[in-house]
């Protein structure tokens, strides 16, 4: 899709456009042609107003003392009003685009492509960072453009999304096309089959033995914060732990109080021990306590770094007490770490940017294979990440608890909790609303204590 947007250049092959070759060199001649892209991880000029980033590139002019030319913002404003109509979106073109949210950013993104008259418009992952509310809010949106004549080509690895908003499927693995048909002629399983590359087990993801359920390695007791309060539980060797609510709800900020990211109050006692108040995140690693953190980029590997350091630095920081480093042992150690979590790198010291998403995530877990951990958090730990890889997370995670080690899974995505988690407490407005056990958790359940709704009025807290 990048190449059909300009972004990398083709090495063979051709595009052919309303039955014509096209040879395209960067996104403005995209653009031109009728064809737009609104990226997974938007690039917007926060600083610049919204109507501004619209009309980049294209600004209209007038003439002033006969002959300058100058941009005409009264028309560009005027014009920008009619685009933002047409997505739903009623405010001032004129304000900062940073002030924004990212569903809303992503509507500015398609407004542009209005500009553009585009008939053609890829959709890149567009709803990783959506609520459920800004996703209908887009597929609506989407199928009112359709209806005018606007194509798209959607990417995403969130199945059930394809057949609620398209018609036909392509099926890419490994760089190469597998399979094509109508998505009425299958179903969620089989498109999952044919992305993965083999049939799905009937138990898949059976639950793992938990034979330690009976000690508690970690304990929660009012944990308050900004954005949450009056958090309680307790999390027992081998038990898979899912924490959700939807966007609003305190789940990112609890996550982040457990790993000593914000400060809290209460009080978290790991194996019996009380942390002590104010502890940081050096503090919580050397109890034990590891955290694979949404948003990667930005918060799980550093950008700067290698593939082979970024994974080192998990065991440095956590076990190694020499003043120098074993080089050949820290290179097998990597090498173990590949091997068990099949990362694809062809040199282990290129920078790790130049991974896929799902192996820069496989990276991130393998910091903490060889360490001495024994509560790990998991936020968002497949966000963005292509349907293999998921499943192999999701077996990865069965596999820690299966060590004994108590998994805690903070996620919005139903799926994914209901394929690994022995038990989930469904957060509303800062508070636990539900604590569910395996039994109870249908997405019914958490749908109906996502909203607010309590059965029999009682408070699990």
């Amino acid at each position: 899709m990048k190449c059909m947007f300009g972004i990398y250049k083709m090495d063979e092959g051709e595009i052919i456009y309303e039955g014509k070759p096209v040879h395209i060199d960067n996104p403005l001649q995209a653009l031109n042609l009728g064809i737009a892209m609104v990226h997974q991880e938007l690039q917007p000029i926060t600083e610049r107003s919204v109507a501004e980033n619209i009309y980049v590139g294209r600004y209209p002019t007038k003439k002033v003392l006969g002959a300058i030319p100058v941009i005409d913002h009264e028309t560009m404003y005027r014009n920008t009003e009619a685009l933002l109509e047409k997505v739903h979106m009623d405010f001032d073109p004129k304000q900062r685009l940073g002030s924004l949210s990212v569903s809303q950013m992503q509507l500015v993104e398609i407004a542009k492509a209005l500009l553009f008259k585009c008939e053609l418009i890829i959709m890149d992952e567009p709803t990783t960072a959506l609520s459920t509310h800004e996703i209908e809010n887009l597929f609506s949106i989407m199928r009112q453009l359709k209806e005018e004549g606007v194509s798209f080509i959607y990417i995403s690895h969130k199945i059930p999304e394809l057949f609620e908003i398209c018609e036909t499927y392509y099926v890419l693995r490994d760089g190469r096309l597998v399979a094509k048909g109508r998505l009425g002629d299958i179903d969620e399983n089989g498109i999952t089959e044919l992305m993965i590359g083999r049939q799905l087990a009937d138990d898949e993801f059976s639950r793992h033995v938990n034979s330690s359920r009976e000690e508690v390695i970690l304990s929660v007791r009012n944990l308050s914060g900004e954005g949450f309060k009056n958090i309680s539980f307790e999390l027992h060797a081998g038990e898979i732990l899912a924490v959700t609510g939807l966007h609003g709800s305190g789940r990112d900020a609890v996550a982040d109080a457990l790993y000593g990211v914000i400060p809290y109050k209460g009080e978290i006692l790991v194996n019996g021990k009380l942390m002590k108040a104010g502890s940081k995140i050096r503090a919580f690693l050397s109890r034990g306590i590891v955290m694979v953190p949404r948003m990667r980029k930005e918060r799980g590997i550093h950008n700067d770094l290698s593939t082979y350091d970024n994974i080192s630095m998990g065991y440095l920081n956590t076990k190694h007490k020499s003043l120098f480093i074993d080089k050949k042992a820290e290179h097998e150690r990597f090498l173990r770490q590949k091997k068990a979590l099949a990362i694809k790198t062809e040199q282990p010291q290129n920078p790790i940017t130049s991974l896929s998403g799902g192996n820069q995530q496989k990276v991130i877990l393998g910091r903490w294979l060889e360490t001495d951990s024994t509560v790990i958090l998991f936020d968002n730990p497949t966000q963005g990440i292509d349907v293999g890889t998921k499943f192999e997370i999701y077996h990865l995670i069965l596999n820690f608890a299966r060590q004994g080690k108590g998994i805690i899974i903070f996620s919005q995505e139903f799926p994914e909790i209901f394929k690994v988690a022995d038990s989930c407490l469904v957060l509303y407005k800062g508070e636990i609303n539900a604590a569910l056990g395996r039994d109870e958790l249908t997405e019914k359940n958490v749908m109906y204590y996502s909203t607010g709704a309590n059965l029999e009025g009682e408070k699990y807290a």
